[in-house]
């Protein structure tokens, strides 16, 4: 029997307020006959777990029971300040909520804890966004995290990359992703879910709708579902390339990991100098042209022959914007 793991039940039941033994099996990845073994075992020790019966019902507290939080570990310590880093609690709206609330469980901790805490604050800092590119402007990220935990539906106007551009909708946001420094909003509209990059939102006003975010949407799996089906549509088509060694050392800064993986599992060497020849997907043949030119004189189209001839015309051009032509 674990210790740790019954104060994980309480601490479940404490914060959720009603969970069925399934959930909390879930929850800490023990079986369903665990979890009840570990109600038990509560409910024997004298804490007051009652079970709800029939649809809906599951096990909770008796109403006002708390318990204080005990036996921390170092590492449990460590791991509290990597919850809401300063970056993304400000975009939110609730940077002074987190800094009142590291102060509140610093002094909580006992001393030993406190210092280790304060230590870990000190030596991490998180800047989400890339390199060579300025945060985006967000400024009805706080409107959302308001709709998102209030469950209200939100009006927007928002920009797209297809005609038409700019678009009204009602939309009833489910949660907010930060994904490499750029916040995207998954939210129901119009019957289905979708995702809405959250700086191209150009107005956006609650409404005084409610509604329910179904039992069965789990924002995690949604975002891995999204990020296959985007990888799928994504990459279209394919191009046979040839590599210097140099141009292979460099692919990493120039194209995306799905390129660099593809290189990877399919080079093969041409020639006794180094060069390989690989086959990497691509979006479109403009997109593949401007990925592939940052390469410079180390890399050759060989196929698609529409892709080699604007690898060409594209150098043509900048031959003769230089009078080499």
């Amino acid at each position: 029997m674990s210790a740790g793991r019954l104060l994980s039940v309480l601490l479940l039941l404490q914060s959720r307020g009603r969970m069925s033994a399934r959930g909390i099996a879930d929850e800490l990845g023990v079986s369903v006959r665990t979890a009840y073994r570990d109600l038990a075992r509560l409910q024997a020790a004298g804490v007051p777990i009652y079970a709800e019966p029939g649809r809906g019902g599951g096990y909770r507290l008796l109403d006002g029971y708390r318990t204080r939080l005990t036996g921390m570990s170092e590492g449990e310590a460590r791991a509290l300040f990597f919850a809401g880093l300063p970056g993304p609690a400000a975009d939110l709206g609730l940077a002074a909520e987190v800094t009142a609330a590291r102060l509140k469980l610093l002094a909580a901790l006992p001393a030993g804890l406190r210092q280790e805490a304060a230590r870990t604050a000190a030596v991490f800092h998180l800047d989400a966004p890339g390199w060579y590119r300025e945060p985006e402007q967000t400024p009805y990220l706080p409107l959302f995290v308001d709709a998102v935990l209030t469950q209200r539906a939100v009006d927007v106007h928002y920009r797209r990359w297809r005609a038409p551009q700019e678009v009204h909708r009602r939309l009833r946001p489910y949660g907010l992703v930060l994904k490499s420094g750029i916040w995207y909003l998954v939210a129901a509209a119009e019957s289905r879910i979708a995702t809405y990059r959250v700086a191209q939102v150009l107005d956006a006003l609650l409404s005084d709708e409610r509604f329910d975010r179904p039992q069965d949407f789990g924002l995690g799996a949604y975002w891995a579902s999204y990020l296959d089906d985007f990888q799928a549509r994504r990459y279209t088509g394919a191009a046979t390339i040839r590599l210097s060694p140099r141009g292979r050392r460099r692919l990493p800064d120039n194209v995306p990991p799905e390129v660099v993986r593809a290189v990877d599992s399919t080079a093969t060497a041409v020639g006794d100098d180094g060069w390989v020849e690989a086959v990497i997907p691509t979006e479109s043949t403009e997109h593949a042209c401007g990925e592939l030119l940052r390469l410079g004189i180390d890399v050759e189209v060989v196929a698609p022959a529409e892709l080699r001839q604007a690898m060409a015309a594209t150098v043509g051009v900048l031959a003769g914007a230089y009078g080499l032509g």
